[in-house]
């Protein structure tokens, strides 16, 4: 049993989840997973990337249950989840699915956010104070008594994920999340993610933008037809334009651009404009011996 890891600089580090040879195939047909071993250190932000149909959704639904794998072991916090209910599994790792309609079932959004917190088991005032924590944390107080299922697709991707918050689990692991929000929501979601961060909890995020994974995640994982191609600190991934072209996967254009621009000087690894800006005045002023 590998409950611990390496961080980057060296000291030790517990593993939140561990996918040991795990394969999965859908109908005995199509492979979506093959022989994939990773290790997701606690208190990590882990950008899970690759084009549709590589076997992103399926990991992401093994590390909580929803799948078992046909080969292979998952581990959550050095257990073997293998035998154990999904309903068990949910109280450490939470799940928010792509799509916000294949989790709203309640007749309201309060009722919506406090399913999780009773049939987890909270107490009453516990229960009250974590409710209307997440509808104010995600605007969502003044719809408290409306039906979730008529409301427009980006307050029901809300209404899950302030479900999800409520009780709060040690992992999180989210599909992508800000998709069908605006800006502002979009930014005051990982605004909340990095607080979870901070606070100690583990993020998995499947995403198919690559600024914000550039941005927000620590460390990147490749995905591509079910194998799992590369691993490793974003920025040392997505300066490998060979490796994100196999994938399908394009890096966000202000690191395209320093790429460009490596036989001017720049390294090529700018993640945000804050680095490219900061790069590129140091190379012009090396230039012109300032």
């Amino acid at each position: 049993m590998r409950q611990r890891g390496y961080c980057e600089d060296g000291l030790v580090a517990r593993v939140a989840i561990e996918l040991e040879n795990c394969s999965y195939t859908y109908d005995g047909r199509v492979r979506a997973l093959r022989e994939v071993s990773c290790a997701i250190e606690a208190g990590s932000w882990v950008a899970l990337v690759g084009q549709n149909g590589s076997g992103k959704s399926t990991l992401a639904k093994l590390c909580n249950g929803l799948l078992r794998p046909q080969q292979g072991r998952v581990r959550i916090n050095g257990v073997d989840i293998r035998h154990r209910p999904v309903g068990s599994v949910a109280r450490e790792v939470g799940y928010l699915f792509q799509n916000p309609d294949h989790q709203i079932f309640a007749p309201t959004v309060r009722e919506e956010i406090a399913f999780g917190l009773r049939n987890l088991g909270f107490p009453s005032p516990e229960r009250e104070q974590r409710l209307w924590s997440a509808l104010e944390a995600f605007d969502l107080t003044a719809y408290a008594d409306h039906p979730p299922a008529v409301l427009g697709f980006g307050l029901r991707r809300q209404v899950t994920v302030a479900s999800l918050f409520a009780w709060g689990p040690p992992i999180l692991i989210l599909d992508e999340a800000t998709q069908g929000l605006d800006w502002e929501r979009s930014e005051r979601l990982l605004d909340r993610l990095r607080e979870r961060q901070d606070a100690g909890h583990t993020i998995l995020f499947i995403t198919h933008d690559m600024r914000l994974v550039a941005e927000r995640a620590s460390r990147v994982m490749v995905l591509h037809q079910g194998k799992l191609l590369a691993e490793g600190p974003v920025r040392e991934i997505l300066a490998r334009p060979d490796l994100l072209a196999r994938a399908s996967v394009s890096p966000p254009p202000v690191t395209h651009l320093s790429q460009l621009l490596r036989p001017w000087g720049m390294k090529g690894e700018s993640l945000t404009v804050e680095d490219f800006y900061c790069e590129y005045s140091a190379l012009l002023a090396e230039r012109e011996g300032v």
